[in-house]
């Protein structure tokens, strides 16, 4: 065996146990919340998600555009400037199943997700902080066009 085959050998090696080490330092994922988005509607999802009782919170922004002319792909940021955000669920009123998305965050993560959620109507967009046991919520009703034509 040349010296060179012997080098990539052993560099292999070493990435493999670097990458097994890594893995196991990591934090598991959280559970899928299965009765969370299969709710109907926004309270039962936020009933199954553990946060039924929310406060407006001045510190979490929801960020979409008044009017989406398409319903398949309605962009939406949510920024929590709460210290401590563990999680961030988006939740949409008038959707056959309202949670659209759950994103959680590890200790000292800016709490910050773009994403973009399905509508099937005009509702009211809710996303929702949860921070140190409490849970905050910012709301807005975003318009879905047909077709450019209005909803």
């Amino acid at each position: 065996m040349d010296s060179s085959r012997r080098e990539l050998l052993r560099a292999g090696g070493l990435i493999a146990a670097l990458i097994a080490a890594g893995s196991e330092a990591a934090e598991p994922a959280p559970a899928w919340n299965r009765a969370a988005f299969e709710a109907k509607t926004v309270q039962d999802a936020l009933k199954a998600l553990g946060a039924p009782g929310s406060q407006e919170g001045g510190e979490l922004q929801l960020t979409a555009p008044e009017i989406a002319e398409d319903g398949a792909a309605v962009p939406v940021v949510v920024q929590s400037r709460i210290a401590g955000t563990q999680q961030i669920h988006i939740l949409v009123d008038k959707n056959p199943f309202s949670l659209a998305a759950s994103f959680f965050f590890p200790e000292g993560t800016q709490a910050r997700v773009s994403t973009r959620i399905k509508m099937n109507e005009t509702s009211h967009v809710v996303a929702v902080a949860v921070a140190g046991g409490q849970v905050y919520m910012a709301r807005q009703e975003i318009k879905v066009t047909i077709g450019g034509c209005g909803g």
